[in-house]
Order: C-alpha cells, then sequence, then structure tokens
C-alpha cells in the first residue's frame, strides 16, 4: 500500500499511526470494486472487555480504536450518557470520554481528518438539535464547535475543500458547512441544504474518502406484516460530496444472529489486495468483527 505524505505528516504530528487520510483514494476504488457477489471472509472476532451500551461510530488509528457510544437511561424523559471509548486490538479499554448535556446525549458516526475526531451528539428523536464536537484523540479531549438545530447523525470532514458535511436523522438530508482556518463554521444556521436522492439505505457512519467523496455505511429494514420481526440489510455507498448522489452503491451480505454487520459502527481500510472491514453490530456485550475482502 503506498503512504502520501499527508499520512506521514499526520503520524509525526500524532504517535498513533493515521490510516485514512493518505489511503483514503484508494478506499474509495475498492468501494467501487465491491458487487453482490464479492466474498468477505472473517480474520478475527474480538471481545470488547468492556460495557458498549449502543455503539454508533469507529474510527482505528494505528492499533487503537475509537467508539461512540450512547447510553440510555430514559429515553421518554430525554436521559442518557454519550461516550466516546478508546481501546486496542485485543479489546481492551483505555479511555473514555463522555459527551452531550442533558437530553442531547445521543452521539453519532466518526470521521477522522488525521488529526482530530469530528462527532455530532444529538437529542435521541429526529428534527431535534445536536453539538458539533472536534476531538483530540491523543488527550481525548473535545472541543464543542457549534450547535444546530437539527439531529444529526454522522459527520464527514472534507480535508481538500475544508468543509464538514452532516447527515440528519435516517440520512433523509444532507448539510454542508463551509470550514474557517481554525475549523469553525462560518455560518452554523445556514448550512447547504440537499435532500438525499438515494432511499437505499439509511446512513450510519460516514467516512471521507478522498477526492470530494465520502464511504457511507448503513442499515434498512423490511417488514412483511406491521409489527413483524425486521429483515435487516446493510450496505455501503461511496457518495460524492459534490450533489451528494451516490456514485456506487452495495448491499453488504453479512449478518450475525439476525444483526446485519453494517447496523452501526463500521471502519473500512484497503489492503494491498482488497478491502478490510471493522464492524461493531451488537449492544452491550459486543464484538469486534474483522473481515477481509478476496
Amino acid at each position: 500500500m503506498l503512504i502520501s505524505m499527508a499520512r506521514l505528516a499526520a503520524t509525526i504530528v500524532f504517535t498513533m499511526t493515521a490510516t485514512l487520510t493518505g489511503a483514503a483514494p484508494d478506499l474509495a476504488t475498492r468501494v467501487t470494486q465491491l458487487t453482490r457477489a464479492t466474498e468477505w471472509t472473517r480474520q478475527d472476532a474480538i471481545p470488547l472487555r468492556f460495557k458498549t451500551h449502543h455503539p454508533q461510530g469507529l474510527v482505528k488509528i494505528g492499533d487503537q480504536l475509537f467508539l461512540s457510544s450512547v447510553e440510555v437511561l430514559n429515553r421518554d424523559a430525554g436521559k442518557g450518557v454519550g461516550h466516546l471509548f478508546q481501546f486496542d486490538i485485543s479489546g481492551k479499554l483505555i479511555a473514555e470520554l463522555k459527551l452531550g448535556e442533558g437530553a442531547i446525549y445521543h452521539p453519532g458516526g466518526l470521521d477522522y481528518d488525521g488529526r482530530y475526531l469530528w462527532v455530532a451528539v444529538a437529542e435521541y428523536r429526529p428534527n431535534s438539535q445536536s453539538i458539533v464536537y472536534r476531538i483530540d484523540p491523543r488527550t481525548m479531549t473535545a472541543s464543542e464547535m457549534f450547535r444546530f438545530g437539527d439531529h444529526l447523525g454522522a459527520l464527514v470532514h472534507d480535508t481538500e475543500t475544508h468543509s464538514l458535511h452532516g447527515v440528519s436523522w435516517g440520512s433523509r438530508v444532507f448539510y454542508r458547512w463551509p470550514l474557517s482556518r481554525d475549523g469553525r463554521v462560518k455560518t452554523a444556521a445556514q448550512p447547504v441544504r440537499v435532500a438525499n436522492p438515494s432511499h437505499y439505505i439509511d446512513y450510519q457512519d460516514c467516512k471521507f474518502a478522498g477526492q470530494r467523496r465520502m464511504a457511507c455505511t448503513g442499515v434498512t429494514e423490511f417488514r412483511i406484516t406491521p409489527g413483524s420481526e425486521p429483515f435487516r440489510l446493510g450496505g455501503i455507498d461511496l457518495i460524492s460530496l459534490r450533489d451528494h448522489r451516490p456514485i456506487h452503491q452495495v448491499p453488504l451480505l453479512l449478518w450475525i444472529r439476525g444483526l446485519d454487520l453494517a447496523h452501526n459502527p463500521v471502519w473500512l481500510e484497503p489492503t494491498a489486495s482488497g478491502l478490510r472491514g471493522y464492524f461493531v453490530p451488537e449492544d452491550d456485550d459486543s464484538t469486534l468483527y474483522v473481515y477481509e475482502t478476496k
């Protein structure tokens, strides 16, 4: 795998290797090569040695991982705790950071720009409000960047155009904010707003993939009759950040005890011969599943 100068610079700044920034164009290429017939082979299943609650987003930096999660205490009363967990590849917890305030306790998907993690914490309902945080993974400290009047379920930092992209509850709406030099938005209340033209899956976790594209994973549920047990289908989409239209869409035909692997947190990275995925589909007593394509 080729290592770009941007990736080398991130390694110098951050002692843990940045895996996404330099490899992003290759990630997008790998995603476009996926089809329904692509074979995924399990490489590992690592029990996480801490209570994960309801995982949401995942980022891998070197041999350490960062997992956003929501702990629901009383959803009707708007009570809960937002978490960001740092753990190693063996599943051992290293550090924990609590995020949000009051009824704003639901973290969404994570993105990593080579220096900072980006996550939005929202009320646990659509059409609500969010706090956007930028987190230093070296120190596990969070800075509030801005607040916004909608539920943001995922964030992506486009480092090429220095803009931030948000995904609403159910990913029905995309938002885009230009960023200033200090990483703050110029007009928090007035982003560019674009309706999602795709209704294939609801995006849960999104990552910047280079060349003004993002890779999003998510799930859709089908019920034969109202109230029946749902059938869940996961998928991977490559989306243009120019017009927010899908470039390539493919289902992910992998399940664990009825749960699709793309149910919530996903990290994808290119390998020399294909693609590697890290998945955490289960709540509370979770396992980190590692799969590779041939």
